[in-house]
């Protein structure tokens, strides 16, 4: 039996808000951190992704197809904002910024049911 995650391959969030976070967790400064060469100077205590500080945003490390096959390309050292942002009911919480981002892609809000395990049908 696996956990179902209907974060994997939906994307929304990444392209709908701005992701700052604190500079001090930029690969210069933190070695193994969010890749430098991925940020933009905010102001002089935070960094943000690029791609994520215009009018319509998305993160460069986003890729794929939003709500089809999307995903984070450097999911293993994604900064505090993103491990931080809780999709709707993943801890039993809506989230309006989730719902939010994902109807802004045409993609329904996330329901608590949505987070039941898949049950695989045992072979025979």
């Amino acid at each position: 039996m696996e956990d179902v995650n209907p974060c994997i391959g939906c994307g929304a969030c990444c392209a709908c808000y701005r992701v700052s976070f604190y500079w001090g967790e930029i690969d210069e400064v933190a070695p193994g951190g969010f890749p430098s060469d991925l940020v933009e100077k905010l102001n002089d205590f935070r960094a943000v992704i690029k791609g994520t500080n215009q009018p319509e945003p998305r993160c460069v490390a986003l890729a794929g197809e939003i709500g089809v096959d999307a995903h984070c390309s450097i999911h293993c050292v994604r900064s505090s904002a993103c491990r931080e942002f809780d999709a709707s009911y993943v801890n039993g919480e809506k989230n309006e910024r989730c719902d939010h981002a994902r109807a802004r892609h045409g993609l329904l809000p996330l329901e608590p049911g949505d987070w039941r395990p898949n049950h695989v049908p045992n072979a025979a």
